[in-house]
């Protein structure tokens, strides 16, 4: 097995043990054509903890092997609509930025008001210098003063509607100077009560909303909804007997169309096929409702059918308190050049600290590069049996044969999430809208190569640099190793300078930092005791 080299990450300031992997051990043997060679990366230990050897593997990952599989469905999760920037914007951008070159803060807030990158301004620097930069496409814009009258005009539009409204409510507010609300108990009972209401909407009903007529006039909307009814005639007399249908069939025929249906000749047929087979004999008792009206009184419709009976799948209730308890892993497509063809990104990340502890690059999905990507990666992580579990969808690797027989040998829960029902694995969705909206995110990916190249880029970024919203701005490396209290101490001290310098400017006291959060639910359990006995809770090994 050959082994990548460590390199020096700068972030960290020291030597941290990083392995640069190819492909994994052996992938090349999976396949019998030998081409499906997955790419992957596993996630550093700064702390120390040997790398795990990772083989490197090449394999024939060109472009024509992505064209044997064209005949795929399009996955709507990989279309996603960016911004467009035409050629005359990109040259007016370039052309302020060379203005503001070299005076920093004031490029950066020239930055931040377009809403752009200082990558993005230097890949169109460079388009321009090689002449390269995109001709102007897309609808034409509508001039700025073109906008601003259509803009005036609805607002105008608008104005007049609600005038128009207020007015309404003006008028039938000087019908009822008395205060509604101090009679509405009154009102409901009172019938006369429920007339005058029943007049003082009459104005507004039609004309605006019923909630904006209720609020208007402060009267309840069940009152108002009543008062507006018609009030049931009573009849005083007594009540007729129901009148007979003279077409209905005869208690006699009736009797005769039961004994027909449960005969041993039609016992087993429906009442369409008797029907058609009376008329095929020239002979008509009654129409097909009525078989069936007469077999509902005698309470003998039923389905007979051998129909499917799903199984009820449990919703999955997982908590994380600490890394490496929950983890969660998914695969995503990334668009090609080629239609209907994409590459494949197997993510695994711990729910807790959302730090991927490990990821792989493939042209296909297979269970037997996720068995591997998984076992390495519970390797680097030092995982003991029954320490983790790990969650993921009911797609075809998740729930393969060899993913299985790993869980079993490494002592891992396993954890599915019911079928259609994308909630159940909110952490991967997210993290798979944050790769795909990222800056740096191209439209398609040319080969397997570039996809690859890409990702060793993005992944180091998500989990070193990037201050995540749900962990209270700290980076996934930091929660995932402990060292978020330090960071933490040291926002805390700089607040607590800032409060003594200027205690004027905090209305509220001296400000406190958030802390990470302690806890970290796949499907919060339920509060009442009906939905808890309808979804018991999974409780996640390791944890009791």
């Amino acid at each position: 097995m050959r082994v990548g080299k460590s390199v020096k990450n700068g972030s960290n300031g020291g030597n941290m043990p990083e392995t640069v992997v190819g492909g994994l051990a052996h992938a090349s043997k999976l396949f019998s054509n030998g081409k499906d060679v997955g790419l992957s990366e596993l996630a550093p230990n700064p702390l120390g903890a040997s790398p795990v050897p990772l083989s490197l593997a090449q394999g024939n990952a060109t472009a024509s092997n992505v064209e044997r599989d064209a005949v795929q469905t399009p996955d709507p999760e990989v279309r996603i609509r960016r911004r467009r920037h035409t050629r005359e914007y990109k040259l007016s951008i370039l052309k302020q930025a060379d203005k503001f070159k070299g005076r920093d803060g004031v490029l950066g807030e020239f930055l931040r008001r377009e809403g752009l990158y200082t990558a993005t301004l230097s890949q169109w620097r460079k388009q321009r210098d090689e002449g390269l930069l995109g001709q102007a496409r897309g609808r034409k814009s509508k001039p700025a003063e073109v906008v601003e009258v259509e803009k005036l005009q609805k607002e105008n539009r608008k104005l007049k509607e609600k005038i128009g409204q207020y007015q309404l409510v003006i008028e039938a507010q000087k019908k009822n100077l008395r205060d509604p609300r101090s009679e509405a108990g009154q009102r409901a009972a009172d019938a006369g009560s429920r007339g005058r209401i029943r007049k003082l909407l009459e104005g507004l009903v039609g004309k605006v909303s019923m909630v904006f007529a209720c609020n208007a006039m402060a009267v309840n909307r069940a009152t108002a909804y009543r008062a507006i009814k018609p009030e049931p005639v009573v009849s005083l007399t007594k009540a007729e007997p129901a009148r007979t249908i003279p077409r209905a069939l005869p208690p006699e025929e009736r009797k005769n169309v039961v004994e027909l249906l449960n005969s041993q000749k039609f016992v087993d047929k429906s009442p369409h096929e008797v029907f058609a087979r009376l008329l095929d004999g020239g002979i008509y008792k009654c129409s097909v409702r009525t078989m069936y009206r007469i077999l509902s009184e005698n309470n003998e419709v039923r389905e007979r059918r051998q129909i499917v009976q799903r199984p009820h799948y449990t919703r999955p209730e997982l908590i994380a308190t600490a890394p490496n308890q929950v983890w969660s892993w998914d695969i995503t497509k990334l668009q090609t050049h080629a239609k209907w063809t994409y590459f494949y990104l197997y993510v695994l990340m711990d729910i807790f600290s959302r730090y991927v502890v490990g990821w792989l690059i493939a042209e296909r999905e297979s269970g037997g590069l996720a068995r591997q990507l998984i076992e390495q990666s519970c390797e680097k992580q030092n995982i003991q049996p029954h320490q983790l579990t790990i969650h993921s969808d009911r797609g075809g690797p998740m729930k393969a044969q060899p993913v299985a027989q790993l869980y079993a040998s490494l002592g891992i829960m396993p954890s599915l999430s019911r079928p259609s029902v994308s909630n159940d694995n909110p952490f991967s969705e997210s993290q798979f809208k944050t790769t795909k909206y990222h800056w740096s995110y191209p439209d398609r990916f040319g080969s397997l190569t570039d996809s690859v190249v890409w990702a060793r880029g993005f992944f180091p970024w998500y989990n070193d640099e990037h201050y995540h919203s749900g962990l209270a701005y700290f980076t996934p490396k930091q929660v995932h190793y402990g060292l978020a209290g330090d960071a933490l101490a040291m926002r805390s001290k700089a607040l607590t300078a800032a409060f003594q310098a200027h205690p004027e400017r905090f209305v509220k006291g001296c400000p406190t930092p958030q802390g990470v959060p302690t806890e970290v639910w796949i499907n919060p359990p339920s509060t009442s005791a009906k939905d808890k006995e309808a979804n018991p809770t999974i409780v996640t090994p390791g944890l009791t």
